[in-house]
């Protein structure tokens, strides 16, 4: 069986919409495209008069180096959320079709499936002193039972910071191959220091990877993101995917974030990050008023507050803003907090030493 069953059997023989570019033809006069035929006084090299690659060569190129594929097995484009929205476009029918989620997780794979008429099915992480983990069995038996064509995994997870394992990952894809895609998001594997789930591609066609630039390499405000997966599963996804997905100054800024002096530079602090990773969550734990610190493998870490609203407030009231997660369930009584410069860092261990703990708390 081909990864390809598992595409919406209405959009097998989709071609998609062809742009003036999806043809790769020479010429000195380009008039196939109603672009204007003068720069815009405010484009100051004339090039953003043309509209860009669909996929452009050298960013897949440099994309699929940084990841270690082949740029076959890559597409580029607007974050994570493009190719989390990608998938389920092209392989849950509205009304009909489900996906897992394994929460708390990131928001946009339950969002997205909304918006998508497909039915999210929930299979709780697993919490306890060390963090949290994955039911892998509970996951495949709810993928089993719903037929579900989507598991969305976060590897670290957010807001969690839990690293899921790689063999218990390809155990599942090996359970549900030829029913189900399992896609991991990998948003945040360079602060993990881990391998990534693209050495599963070789054996899992119903593997799929999602990769971005937006954390660790600075560039969020770009929207560049990758989708890594099968050929044959890509070429669905474009076809699904916007005649133009990536403006073309994200892609210079891609592009010379990617040489290797700028590569470098990014590698340093990242190794920097994890050093504050480990800086912050040991002066939180230590603190009155944390009840407990996740373990995290990524840039941030989760905080239980014995008082979540005193904590927030104090954060704020010396300009600190961290992420309220008092709305998700079971996480009443957490804050996640991105990891920032040690100057940063160090404020938000003061602010929050200077709290006052409730009678018993400690305790």
């Amino acid at each position: 069986m081909s990864v390809l069953d598992l595409v919406r059997a209405d959009l097998r023989d989709f071609t998609g919409y062809r742009s003036a570019r999806s043809d790769r033809l020479d010429g000195s006069v380009w008039l196939n495209a109603n672009e204007s035929p003068w720069a815009n006084p405010a484009d100051a090299d004339g090039t953003l008069r043309r509209y860009p690659e669909p996929q452009p060569q050298r960013l897949r190129a440099a994309l699929a180096e940084l990841y270690g594929v082949e740029p076959a097995q890559l597409l580029a484009g607007r974050g994570s959320d493009e190719g989390i929205d990608l998938l389920l476009r092209a392989l849950c029918r509205p009304g009909s079709d489900a996906v897992v989620v394994t929460t708390p997780t990131f928001g946009m794979y339950a969002v997205c499936a909304r918006l998508h008429g497909a039915e999210v099915v929930d299979v709780p992480l697993l919490e306890g002193e060390g963090g949290y983990a994955c039911d892998f069995a509970a996951v495949g038996d709810a993928a089993e039972r719903r037929a579900a064509k989507i598991v969305f995994l976060c590897s670290p997870g957010n807001p969690g910071g839990n690293l899921l394992p790689l063999d218990a990952i390809a155990a599942l894809a090996q359970r549900l191959r030829d029913r189900c895609v399992v896609v991991v998001d990998e948003a945040y594997l360079e602060f993990a220091a881990a391998p990534s789930a693209t050495g599963l591609l070789r054996e899992f066609a119903n593997v799929a990877v999602l990769r971005t630039l937006s954390k660790a390499h600075a560039l969020a405000a770009a929207r560049i993101g990758s989708v890594i997966a099968d050929a044959d599963l890509l070429a669905v996804l474009q076809r699904c995917q916007a005649p133009y997905p990536l403006p073309q100054p994200c892609v210079e800024a891609a592009l010379a974030a990617l040489a290797p002096a700028a590569l470098a530079r990014t590698r340093a602090r990242i190794d920097e990050t994890i050093r504050e990773r480990s800086r912050l969550q040991a002066g939180l734990d230590a603190l009155p008023a944390i009840r407990r610190v996740a373990p995290s493998t990524a840039n941030f870490v989760q905080v239980r507050c014995h008082d979540p609203q005193a904590a927030f407030q104090a954060l704020l009231g010396q300009g600190i803003v961290v992420r309220d997660l008092r709305a998700m369930p079971g996480l009443s009584d957490a804050l996640r907090i991105s990891i920032g410069t040690p100057e940063q860092n160090q404020r938000v261990l003061a602010t929050i030493a200077a709290l006052s703990v409730p009678a018993g708390a400690a305790a």
